[in-house]
């Protein structure tokens, strides 16, 4: 069976000719490809911090209709850095369908072995309507440098209020201080918008998370630019 790391890395190369290809055919309309960043005052992932402090957290993406292929990263000040690459369709009744690629720079780019591999394999569901959104994800391989043990599950579910969203969250594998199947993400958000200018503003993120399984709670700030 071939290793699902090169065959993502194919669609990647193949998805990112072919859509760079019908852009520059089409000079006239406004560009597909965007970029941004977050700024956070810790990263916190499905009820893990990882690093130290704050992250910054930019994205560039190229999207067409459903489809969005780009690649999303994390960076803090004492070396901890995140990039991964990820393909993502959206259809219009509210189901989403992608796969994420989990690498860590520092760990060699071309290693896919299972002691040694530097990526790990995500495919991603999800679905929302109104303020529901549910999300289901799955490790395809086994990686040990980016810790995945193959088969590492999470899922989520949470409903946006007017003013805040909640969330609940589980899995196993690398979610769980064990690697077994448990709780590990509860959460409340809200959102503001700071206006600067009248053509300027800060979209500002507040969390609070609680890790029942690690026994940790997180308070979060993130700005938007």
């Amino acid at each position: 069976m071939k290793n699902p790391v090169l065959i993502f890395a194919g669609m990647v190369l193949m998805l990112f000719t072919l859509t760079i290809g019908v852009n520059a055919q089409d000079e006239e309309k406004s560009s597909k490809f965007t970029t941004g960043a977050d700024l956070y005052s810790n990263y916190v992932w499905r009820g893990t911090r990882f690093g130290q402090g704050p992250h910054l957290q930019p994205t560039v993406k190229y999207s067409n209709g459903g489809l969005t292929i780009g690649i999303w990263g994390s960076f803090d000040l004492n070396g901890y850095s995140e990039t991964d690459p990820y393909i993502s369709y959206s259809m219009p009744f509210g189901l989403s369908l992608g796969v994420t690629d989990y690498y860590y720079p520092g760990l060699p780019l071309f290693e896919i072995s299972d002691t040694a591999g530097s990526h790990a394999l995500e495919l991603n569901a999800g679905y929302s309507y109104k303020g529901l959104t549910l999300s289901a994800n799955y490790i395809l391989n086994e990686a040990g440098g980016a810790a995945s043990a193959g088969g590492d599950m999470y899922f989520q579910a949470g409903y946006g209020f007017n003013a805040v969203s909640l969330w609940v969250g589980a899995g196993n594998g690398w979610h769980t201080s064990d690697g077994e199947f448990k709780l590990c993400n509860l959460g409340i958000g809200t959102t503001k918008t700071i206006i600067v200018s009248d053509n300027f503003s800060i979209p500002v993120t507040g969390q609070v998370i609680l890790n029942p399984d690690r026994e940790q709670l997180f308070l979060v700030i993130g700005f938007t630019f």
